[in-house]
């Protein structure tokens, strides 16, 4: 059997990248495109890294259990099923689920880490970087960090000032140049997403 072929895709929080994605999903069956989130797996919120004030920081590496990420992505990488437990952020509304990966000839995996941490970004064959502007990121953080999280302004800033922006600066903004396509998103992402149809439909055949 063939290896999957890899997408790593990336980008600063609010940029964009689980509309980019979700928009992305929908050009292709469960058959012919698995997609594994880093956002299901963060550490749990008692073990979760504190800043100086206290405040739990999950916009850091040391937030994910990438090394667990890895080893999924590389057993989907075998042909091999891949279930995990949905991470719904402490969120008490929303029951999480168990998810189950099927291994598929194109793999997608996301995250603002998925570049940064060396073991997975040599696993991905065309990286994407989705950008945007600091004005737009932010304004897409606030209303989710409070629709989603249940976040209020001032702590979403606080977060946004001192944990978005030095981890995007330092761990993310690096690997921008590096990336096989940089797509803006500050209104939409229409020719990109197209392009990258054709591009992955042409690896399936």
């Amino acid at each position: 059997m063939n290896k999957p072929y890899v997408v790593g895709i990336t980008g600063c929080s609010g940029s964009g990248k689980t509309h980019f994605l979700n928009s992305l999903v929908k050009n292709f069956s469960n058959e012919e495109l698995c997609l594994v989130s880093q956002d299901n797996y963060y550490i749990d919120r008692d073990q979760q890294p504190v800043d100086d004030k206290g405040i739990q920081n999950f916009d850091t590496p040391g937030s994910i259990d990438l090394e667990l990420y890895t080893q999924d992505v590389t057993k989907l990488l075998n042909h091999e099923k891949v279930t995990k437990k949905e991470y719904t952020f402490n969120n008490p509304d929303i029951a999480p689920k168990v998810l189950e990966f099927t291994p598929a000839p194109i793999l997608v995996v996301e995250g603002i880490f998925v570049l940064s941490f060396p073991d997975l970004a040599n696993l991905i064959d065309l990286k994407l970087f989705i950008d945007a502007k600091d004005h737009v990121r932010l304004k897409r953080r606030i209303v989710r960090d409070n629709e989603e999280r249940g976040y209020d302004l001032d702590d979403v800033l606080y977060r946004y000032e001192n944990h978005v922006m030095p981890s995007y600066e330092k761990y993310i903004e690096p690997f921008k140049l590096s990336s096989d396509i940089v797509i803006p998103n500050d209104d939409n992402f229409d020719e990109a997403l197209a392009v990258i149809v054709a591009f992955l439909r042409s690896k399936l055949t």
